[in-house]
């Protein structure tokens, strides 16, 4: 389950998104450049083949790592894009393209939102969404909705099987794991799952909180929000009622695995990202499309240490365990250094370099203390931990 973002501003345009799939479920960032096809070419993406285009722009994905496709993407060219699942009464199909997948598709064929917008409708009428999106439940799926946007402007795009409706986006708009378009939400949705997401209740909150931010750091702390203190557990889905998810319940289990904010300007775009899981946890570091780094090993759902994504896991798991007494170990340090590369941003290098530092510290700090959640978190957890080999 996730939760999109965009601000559309006179001069600028804000993105922001939280990428919610199964805890141990990796996520990665991955460059690709910018390369030619001879004619006749076809590309693999995660269930189906299809024609490949002449020539791909270069793009920076943030994806699963079993996956082709993407959750959350940018080009080249100043677009951005992230989707969410969404739950209809229109058919769902055994296999086709998986709403990553457009997304990583778009990216690479699109120069703008509004060219990007008809890349995705139009891959979805000439080969169809479908096929398994879950890594714990691999026959798990759903249709997508999007958020596209580049420096001058927004679309929301929402899909119920082979149908689609689109929006311009006006001021701030967010999206969730339910339909939104008028007309079209009334008459598509299926609202028992859509009900069991809870995104009724975080559309609401990121909507709310998108029309008062002012920049990057306020984004990021709508990313990082759980509607209180700390997260709230229920039994049914765990801590899934506000943007930073978290798992523990008995129907859905989403974590927060990655996210990213964009700042889009017809004189060029910044990006953040964490590049880990728990945004509120996590450090948002600055990247280029232009400028791939060497983050080492690529993750899968296996710890490794080695590895961004599961180092910063041994700050996040045991930090999540008692939040109100660990959270002030490193809190404060993590928000200044954010403002300081907010107000003067270095290098991606450079910053990754000081984050792997800092995580490593910040880990040491944390103590070996009673977990404080409830039975059936806990339980949760030491599932996922021995399923991942790990230990705290």
């Amino acid at each position: 389950m996730c939760d999109t973002i965009v601000i559309v501003q006179p001069n600028r345009v804000l993105f922001a998104k939280n990428s919610d799939r199964d805890p141990n479920e990796a996520q990665l960032l991955d460059w690709q450049p910018r390369r030619t096809y001879p004619t006749g070419a076809a590309v693999r993406c995660t269930h189906i083949e299809i024609p490949q285009v002449r020539e791909t722009n270069a793009v920076l994905l943030s994806r699963p790592f079993w996956m082709w496709g993407a959750e959350i993407g940018a080009n080249e060219h100043g677009l951005v894009i992230g989707n969410e699942a969404v739950f209809t009464k229109q058919p769902y199909a055994k296999t086709g393209l998986t709403g990553m997948d457009m997304i990583r598709l778009a990216l690479e064929r699109a120069a703008s939102a509004a060219s990007a917008v008809k890349t995705i409708t139009d891959l979805l009428e000439q080969h169809g969404q479908g096929g398994g999106c879950g890594f714990e439940h691999p026959g798990f799926t759903y249709h997508n909705s999007f958020i596209v946007a580049d420096p001058h402007e927004a679309f929301v795009l929402e899909t119920a099987g082979s149908l689609w409706e689109v929006e311009r986006v006006v001021g701030a708009r967010s999206i969730s794991n339910g339909l939104t378009i008028p007309g079209f939400a009334d008459q598509h949705s299926d609202w028992l799952k859509t009900k069991v997401s809870a995104c009724k209740l975080r559309q609401p909150f990121t909507q709310t909180r998108a029309a008062g931010a002012t920049g990057p750091a306020d984004l990021m702390a709508l990313l990082r929000a759980h509607g209180g203190d700390e997260p709230s557990y229920g039994l049914l889905n765990g801590a899934m009622a506000a943007p930073c998810v978290h798992g523990g319940g008995f129907a859905a289990g989403s974590e927060s695995v990655a996210s990213w904010v964009a700042e889009l300007s017809p004189t060029g775009s910044c990006h953040w990202v964490t590049g880990t899981s728990a945004p509120c946890t996590g450090l948002f570091k600055p990247v280029c499309v232009s400028q791939p780094l060497d983050l080492g090993p690529e993750p899968t759902a296996i710890y490794n240490p080695r590895t961004l994504w599961w180092a910063h896991e041994r700050l996040h798991r045991r930090v999540l365990r008692d939040p109100s007494g660990l959270f002030p170990l490193f809190d404060a340090e993590r928000h200044d250094t954010e403002r300081r590369w907010l107000k003067e941003s270095p290098s991606s290098a450079d910053a990754f370099s000081e984050a792997s530092d800092l995580l490593a510290e910040w880990t040491d700090r944390i103590p070996d203390t009673p977990d404080l959640r409830p039975p059936y978190v806990r339980h949760y957890w030491r599932v996922r931990n021995r399923q991942a080999g790990m230990v705290l």
